[in-house]
């Protein structure tokens, strides 16, 4: 009897190791085509992969939202399908990517990275990516990538590596509390640490100004929706109110939700939802 319970409590490790492994299996989409560590740049030795998910037998047109993650520019990965189940209920093309953090390469590299792969999408014909419906969306760091170079649109003033021939549009942005002004952002508490993003020029406030979405705002600025929590430890909140206020200044699109005591992306489940349902409404009402 004491060797079967030794026996046991030695298996246990493993059998919890494969039942963790069993509950976080990756989710793919159903009737989806599945493009995973797609390489879309090269650097050097850095190679930029994404995830691509594109609805199956499409041969018309697709809408499609590029997901950039966050990090504070020096860390986190593209994540996986899991968070994006909301828009493969809407039959959206998604694409989730890896552009290089603080430690591959100083900025602008991160957001030439962003519009390369936005770039390679609208390329490449036979995913079908609908040219007048692509939706940028990111969170934190993300979030400021993500509106940095949807906010250029046909701007190619950080496209080193893109040969796209023909004006880009964007639909919108989804940005969930990100940076808009990254000289502020830089020099509070809780972005300092990241300034090693800006490598040598982190005192030119000239080159932070440059990396800001909010210097690029315009009366055509695609439309914008933005999620903040007033608590938030990471990103003020206010970076986000001047966004709203520079963007309805301009007569932009943009809905604001704001989630009272909310802290850097931990919202309750119940606000999640609703942001969701929130972000999908804002989407359909733009035709997207």
């Amino acid at each position: 009897m004491k060797i079967k319970v030794i026996i046991v409590l030695l298996l246990m490790p493993f059998l919890a190791a494969a039942q963790a492994s069993k509950s976080t299996k990756l989710f793919l989409p159903e009737k989806y085509d599945h493009y995973l560590e797609l390489p879309y740049k090269k650097v050097g030795n850095w190679i930029g992969v994404m995830d691509l998910f594109i609805p199956q037998q499409s041969n018309k047109s697709t809408p499609l939202v590029l997901f950039v993650h966050g990090g504070g520019w020096t860390q986190g990965s593209k994540g996986t399908a899991n968070q994006f189940k909301m828009f493969f209920n809407e039959g959206f093309a998604v694409a989730t990517i890896e552009y290089r953090l603080a430690k591959d390469a100083p900025a602008p590299a991160a957001v030439e990275d962003v519009r390369s792969a936005l770039c390679y999408l609208l390329n490449e014909s036979k995913y079908h990516i609908d040219p007048d419906k692509v939706v940028l969306m990111g969170g934190s760091a993300g979030g400021h990538l993500a509106l940095l170079a949807g906010y250029m649109q046909s701007n190619k003033q950080f496209d080193k590596d893109c040969s796209y021939q023909k004006p880009i549009k964007i639909a919108a942005v989804i940005d969930k509390f990100g940076i808009t002004d990254v000289w502020e952002y830089i020099h509070s508490k809780s972005g300092s640490r990241n300034a090693t993003w800006l490598g040598d020029k982190a005192e030119e406030i000239s080159f932070a100004k440059l990396l800001s979405p909010l210097q690029y705002i315009n009366q055509t600025t695609p439309p914008t929706f933005i999620v903040h929590g007033t608590a938030d430890p990471s990103v003020n909140y206010q970076q986000s109110v001047n966004l709203k206020k520079l963007l309805d200044a301009n007569g932009v699109k943009n809905q604001m939700i704001t989630i009272p005591d909310g802290l850097h992306g931990k919202f309750t489940s119940q606000q999640n939802a609703e942001i969701n349902t929130a972000i999908i409404k804002f989407l359909k009402e733009l035709g997207i």
